[in-house]
Formats: C-alpha cells, structure tokens, sequence
C-alpha cells in the first residue's frame, strides 16, 4: 500500500461527494478542465493506493504516485487560474 496516495484518492473523493460545487466555474457552470485532473489524480490515488502496479510501463506511470501528485497539482492551477 501507497498511504499518501490512498489518503489524497479519499479526500478528493469524500470533498467532491460532499461538496460538489468544487468542480464548478465561478458562473456555476461545471469547470470540466479541473474535474478532469482532479479526478485522474483519484484514480491514480486509488490504484496505486490499493498497492497495484501495473506491469507495463505505460500504465505504471498512469497509476504511479507521481501522476496522482502531478495530476493534482494541475487541479491546484487550473482552479487558481479560473
């Protein structure tokens, strides 16, 4: 198991199911850039959370702890930026 990982995965998830205006613009509308990273970087959280990796390369890197983190750091910008 990848504890960082799998705490970050449940935060968003937990946040996002209580507060789902999160993934809204200012105007309301849903900001599908944000939730888009926000929600790679659960995925991410939650497969390398769980302890899989995966055996190719390509899909190692996708579900890897450094995605998740990369992906929420995007999330962070693209927030601040709208």
């Amino acid at each position: 198991m990848h504890l960082p990982s799998l705490l970050v995965a449940l935060l968003i998830m937990f946040v996002g199911t209580l507060y789902p205006l999160l993934m809204a613009d200012s105007g309301g509308q849903a900001d599908h850039g944000f939730a888009m990273a926000l929600l790679a970087a659960m995925t991410a959280g939650f497969v390398r959370g769980v302890g899989f990796v995966p055996v190719a390369r390509v899909w190692r890197w996708l579900f890897s702890g450094w995605a998740c983190t990369l992906s929420l750091v995007l999330a962070i910008v693209l927030k601040r930026l709208h």
